[in-house]
C-alpha cells in the first residue's frame, strides 16, 4: 500500500466529485496526504471547502483561491502554503480551458485570440504554476498533469484543445529536464474520456465513449478511481524513476487502430 502520511498534495482544477481531479484526490487522502485544493474564483470557495469535507480532510486540508491566468495570484497562492504547510510534495495540475466557439467551430475558423486563451490556460498555467511549487519542493517530488489522446489524433469537436494538449505534452517534458536536477519528476496522465462537467462542450462526446468501449482491448471505458490510482503511483517513490513520460490510462485504447 503507498503511504503519503506526512506529505502534502497541491491539487489545481477539483471543480466538483465527476471531475478526474476528484478522483486523483480521494487515493491521495486515502494514502494519508494532506490536501491544499485551488479554486479559480470566491464564487467556488463554499464548493472547495465541501469537497474538503467530503473527502473526510476536515481541519487538515485547505482551499485558497488561484486563477492560474495570473501570475500574482499563483505567488500569492505558493506564498500562502509556504506559511501554512513549509514544504509540499506533490502538484496535480488538472486544469485546461479553451472559449467555446474554438471547440464548436472549425478548426480553420479558431481566432487568434481563443488559440491563446487555450494555450495559457491548458499548457503556460503548467510552468507557471511549477515555477511557484519548485522552491517548496526541497526533498524532490512529484507534478503531474492531465492530458488527452487528442495531443495525438485528430478527434471530432475536439479542435484547438488537441493543440493545446499537444503543448502541453511538450511542456513536460521540457519541464522534466529543467527540475529533474533538483529531484521534482514531471508527467502526465492520458486520461480516457469520461464524463466530466468540461467533457460536456464537446459534442458528440457520447460517439467517444462508444467507440471505447467497442475498440479498448478491456471494452469498456476508464473510471476516475483508475485514473486516482495512477496518479497515487506517479507521486510516489515507486515511481522515483519515471519523469517526462505520458502514461495512458485508457483501457487500452490507445494502441488499437481498426
Amino acid at each position: 500500500m503507498i503511504d503519503l502520511k506526512g506529505k502534502v498534495a497541491v491539487i489545481f482544477g477539483l471543480a466538483n466529485k465527476r471531475s478526474i481531479a476528484y478522483g486523483i484526490a480521494q487515493k491521495f487522502a486515502e494514502a494519508g496526504a494532506t490536501l491544499v485544493l485551488s479554486y479559480q474564483s470566491e464564487r467556488l470557495r463554499k464548493e472547495s471547502e465541501q469537497l474538503i469535507e467530503d473527502l473526510g480532510q476536515t481541519g487538515t486540508a485547505k482551499a485558497y483561491q488561484c486563477d492560474v491566468a495570473n501570475d500574482a495570484e499563483i505567488d500569492a497562492l505558493f506564498a500562502q502554503i509556504k506559511d501554512t504547510f513549509g514544504t509540499i510534495h506533490s502538484v496535480v495540475h488538472a486544469v485546461a480551458f479553451a472559449p467555446p466557439a474554438a471547440i464548436h467551430n472549425d478548426f480553420l475558423l479558431t481566432t487568434r485570440d481563443d488559440f491563446r486563451i487555450a494555450h495559457d490556460i491548458s499548457a503556460y498555467s503548467l510552468i507557471a504554476v511549477a515555477r511557484g511549487a519548485a522552491p517548496l519542493m526541497e526533498a524532490g517530488g512529484s507534478i503531474l498533469t492531465l492530458t488527452y489522446y487528442g495531443a495525438d489524433k485528430v478527434f471530432p469537436n475536439y479542435n484547438v484543445m488537441g493543440v493545446a494538449k499537444a503543448a502541453l505534452e511538450a511542456t513536460v517534458r521540457y519541464l522534466a529536464a529543467s527540475l529533474g536536477p533538483r529531484g521534482i519528476r514531471v508527467n502526465a496522465i492520458s486520461a480516457g474520456p469520461i464524463k466530466t462537467l468540461a467533457a460536456r462542450g464537446i459534442g458528440d462526446f457520447s460517439k467517444i465513449l462508444d467507440a471505447v468501449t467497442e475498440r479498448a482491448p478491456l471494452k469498456r471505458n476508464v473510471d476516475q478511481s483508475e485514473i486516482g490510482g495512477a496518479a497515487l503511483f506517479l507521486a510516489s517513490d515507486l515511481a522515483s524513476g519515471i519523469t517526462g513520460e505520458i502514461t495512458f490510462v485508457d483501457c487500452g485504447y490507445n494502441i488499437t487502430g481498426l
